[in-house]
């Protein structure tokens, strides 16, 4: 099902009226990200792993760029819960299976893994190859979910990972030199409470009164007071994590 276009009017709404609380989830990612890719030396070789429409391949023009999908997300998939309408593929170098790449081991300068994990029905066996493909000292850069509803289903498997997961998972490989969480418990909350008129529209043709559109932005306010002291609420609840590690 798609997003309605009435709902994407109303998230531009209370995010012109919330500017700090409500929809950071994207924006943020993608200015954490921009910063360790533009600071790689020119030259590395990267690998883009499950790369999709290769958004990010305009801030690797500086290095030599891969691109790795198994190409079998359309836009559609089983044509419910949060799909795209279009997926184009077609730029992608390598199609192959995230879990079993056929590259011999320490062929990439960087490996960069950007809200993939929770698409894999197997991510540990995912990350294991993330971890064979680097070079000694090569660059990963990881994000996934904390917590996230189903989207692009059927190819949706886990909400999400605590950054304690990649703590485990990576730690006997990789020294972690960073780890940011994105948002908090209260820009969470605001995110979700966003997504309630096109839940209501989509899954029970139920329109949100402009009385009940007024409870919402009044909850949406609330947080936003809120989050003027979130502290460490991040450690509870979160948009997900950002990880950039050296290989041991």
């Amino acid at each position: 099902m798609e997003i309605a276009a009435g709902q994407e009017k109303a998230k531009r709404w209370i995010n012109c009226l919330l500017p700090n609380v409500a929809l950071k989830n994207v924006a943020t990612r993608k200015s954490w990200l921009k910063n360790p890719l533009a600071a790689l030396p020119a030259g590395l070789k990267i690998l883009d792993a499950r790369a999709g429409e290769l958004q990010y391949k305009p801030w690797c023009t500086h290095l030599d760029y891969v691109s790795q999908d198994f190409n079998q997300y359309d836009g559609k998939g089983d044509e419910s819960d949060l799909q795209t309408s279009e997926f184009d593929t077609s730029r992608i170098d390598l199609v192959l299976n995230i879990t079993a790449i056929p590259i011999t081991d320490e062929s990439f300068d960087v490996v960069m893994c950007i809200e993939v994990l929770e698409h894999v029905p197997d991510p540990n066996r995912a990350v294991q190859e993330l971890t064979r493909v680097p070079r000694k000292v090569g660059i990963l850069i990881i994000t996934t979910p904390f917590c996230s509803i189903t989207h692009f289903s059927p190819y949706h498997f886990t909400t999400g990972f605590n950054g304690y997961f990649y703590q485990q998972v990576l730690g006997e490989h990789y020294n972690i030199l960073e780890v940011t969480a994105n948002g908090n418990f209260y820009e969470y909350l605001a995110q979700e409470i966003v997504r309630v008129p096109m839940v209501a529209h989509t899954y029970s043709k139920f329109r949100v009164s402009p009385i009940e559109m007024g409870w919402l932005i009044l909850a949406l306010r609330v947080l936003n007071r809120l989050n003027r002291h979130a502290n460490a609420s991040s450690d509870i609840l979160c948009f997900g994590y950002h990880f950039r590690c050296i290989k041991k």
